[in-house]
């Protein structure tokens, strides 16, 4: 429960996240004792959170972007935003799509969380640019939008990415389909006076 609290509310964890602490069962029958005693939530098998507490709505639902790095960590894996999350993370489609779908180099997994659905979705490394990093977004978003919107993710890119996550981007573009080198080369080298006006 300690370790929980140090996460704070909203935080999401696996058993894995514990096995410095103790042997699996063990976190297993601690984990299982905390969620029947109301001070943790079990969301499905192996995944558990410390909900955030609204006064009128009750507990919360965890972001699907904690529920999806908890499911990478149990793993060992990198995970990257993709589709319509990406362009609506930079502002390119007002669509919130109830799926949130992460492309990963772990296993595929879906989990239910009532309304929502958090999709893991196994992915080549070729598809996975710069995972779990701003610069990873933009690809994401640029693949989502395609090429006839690639001036729309150059405006809005240049002004999102900091500069470090413009390095990231210079230095994994050749990765990207052909298509997209250019468009992310440019947002890479451009500085945010340049696509004012």
């Amino acid at each position: 429960m300690k370790r929980a609290l140090v996460g704070g509310r909203g935080s999401v964890f696996t058993p894995s996240d514990f096995l410095d602490v103790a042997a699996r069962s063990t976190v297993d029958q601690a984990l299982s004792r905390l969620a029947k005693s109301g001070k943790l939530r079990r969301l499905t098998r192996g995944l558990y959170d410390f909900p955030k507490v609204h006064p009128q709505l009750g507990p919360l639902s965890p972001t699907p972007d904690d529920v999806a790095k908890a499911l990478a960590r149990e793993t060992g894996s990198q995970v990257q935003i993709a589709g319509a999350r990406a362009a609506n993370a930079l502002g390119l489609s007002t669509q919130v799509p109830a799926k949130s779908t992460y492309l990963t180099n772990g296993p595929s997994r879906r989990v239910v969380l009532g309304k929502r659905v958090v999709d893991l979705r196994h992915a080549s490394p070729k598809h996975l640019i710069a995972p779990g990093s701003a610069a990873g977004t933009v690809v994401q978003a640029l693949r989502h939008v395609g090429a006839s919107r690639a001036a729309d993710v150059v405006h809005v890119a240049v002004r999102w990415l900091s500069v470090s996550d413009k390095k990231t981007l210079a230095s994994n573009a050749i990765q990207a389909p052909a298509w997209m080198r250019p468009t992310l080369v440019s947002i890479a080298n451009a500085m945010p006076s340049e696509v004012d006006g």
